[in-house]
């Protein structure tokens, strides 16, 4: 009788299969720490690469689509990672992908001002030109997949017929770029946010807007509406990501975690609390929201990527996260493994909290750890809350913190300069000296 009550347990007689589950159904409270993906299960990166600009897991989860800057689909096995199939899809530089609620097809857009139909097998269906040849930055099916909405420079947001792919609706309001566009995911309202720093709730049905929220003080980059269809999800170039209680029309969080600008976010498929963000530097975050939640954020990648992480997508079972990025590399987040503490908050003693001196020597690329106007070297002293000096006489870049810190600014030179490296050699050639 112990045995049986105890979902603890995972039980070894065949005579029990029929307790066995998905982890959600035999755990009374779930664990959302299951969803702090932080251990690197794999990186990939296509020969003659160009940054990854969008991604997303094919129907069931089987495979992953990656658009690149030349308009080109590449598609990965989503369990061995391995390369599949890379073709041309647009002329212009990818910008977006979105597949309809039933997942029968998928929308593309690139930065001409084109949309494109997909069947779930890559073929070509469709294709209109809309948005003035403006690159067009977000697309978003409605509920019912009989319309979609698309977002783009020209300023505007447009409502699209899906089957006779007619344009029915321009919705104007925002003073400058709009970068993103979400569709309630069973209501009739459109969120957009725009480079005007706004974020716009429009009613499809007349083109009017509902509501206009004033939260954020640079580009609105992202916007993400969660499942239970009460929380809105905003990213902005100012740092923070803030959560939007819809029925009430209010603010519930404002989020700062980032040293740079949020270049995307996304939750979680099941757990509707939990979502991940990237930023321009490269870091990962995962965050938890809501009553049981936190402002800080429960799990950290600092440098996740080289450069900025522009997409990122949950697989369907939420158990993987793909992130896509600028540094042309596609990379596979899983859960830690047994024991590793990688992303985690640590306590520190005395011992670890030391702070120590060294160097590290820089050779011909003193410049490309300075960046311009001193960015690059400015960005790592944030992220790592070390204190950093150049000495351009030496070729060497000092380096003060404790000795963990100091590991950790090693590490990310070491990666800058052998990329630098490796881009010369592929590329033009210096020389000595």
């Amino acid at each position: 009788s112990y045995m049986l009550n105890s979902s603890e347990y995972l039980q070894p007689h065949s005579s029990y299969l029929r307790l066995y589950g998905m982890p959600l159904t035999t755990v009374a409270a779930p664990n959302v720490s299951e969803a702090y993906l932080t251990h690197l299960a794999h990186v990939t990166r296509a020969k003659n690469s160009t940054p990854v600009l969008c991604l997303s897991w094919t129907p069931g989860g089987r495979r992953l689509l990656t658009g690149n800057q030349e308009g080109e689909f590449t598609l990965w096995d989503g369990i061995t990672f391995g390369f599949e199939l890379i073709m041309s899809a647009h002329d212009a530089s990818f910008r977006c992908m979105a597949w309809s609620h039933n997942r029968n097809y998928l929308l593309t857009s690139d930065a001409g001002g084109n949309i494109k139909y997909w069947s779930p097998s890559i073929a070509p269906v469709k294709e209109l030109d809309s948005h003035n040849n403006q690159p067009i930055h977000s697309l978003s099916f409605a509920p019912g997949d009989t319309k979609f909405v698309s977002c783009g420079d020209d300023a505007t947001v447009r409502i699209f017929d899906w089957a006779t792919t007619t344009q029915e609706r321009v919705l104007e309001g925002h003073g400058w770029d709009v970068k993103c566009v979400q569709w309630h995911p069973r209501s009739s309202v459109i969120c957009s946010g725009s480079k005007d720093n706004l974020v716009k709730l429009w009613d499809p049905r007349d083109g009017k807007t509902l509501s206009t929220l004033y939260g954020h003080k640079n580009t609105v980059t992202k916007v993400a509406w969660n499942d239970n269809g009460n929380w809105l999800l905003t990213a902005s170039r100012d740092q923070l990501i803030k959560v939007y209680d819809i029925r009430a029309m209010k603010e519930l969080c404002s989020l700062k975690g980032h040293n740079k600008e949020v270049t995307s976010i996304a939750w979680h498929p099941l757990y509707e609390s939990v979502f991940a963000s990237g930023g321009m530097d490269g870091t990962l975050l995962y965050w938890n929201v809501g009553p049981k939640g936190s402002d800080n954020p429960v799990a950290r990648v600092p440098y996740a990527h080289d450069m900025a992480i522009w997409d990122l997508a949950w697989h369907p079972c939420g158990h993987m996260l793909a992130t896509a990025s600028n540094d042309r590399q596609t990379k596979f987040w899983a859960r830690n493994r047994l024991g590793s503490t990688s992303g985690l908050p640590e306590e520190e003693d005395e011992a670890s909290s030391e702070v120590l001196k060294d160097e590290m020597e820089l050779g011909n690329h003193v410049g490309i750890v300075i960046g311009k106007r001193g960015a690059t070297i400015i960005s790592m002293q944030r992220a790592t809350g070390t204190k950093m000096h150049v000495d351009q006489v030496r070729r060497v870049l000092q380096i003060e913190g404790t000795a963990k810190q100091i590991e950790t600014v090693k590490k990310r030179v070491g990666a800058l300069l052998n990329r630098v490296s490796n881009e010369t050699r592929d590329g033009m050639h210096y020389g000595p000296g």
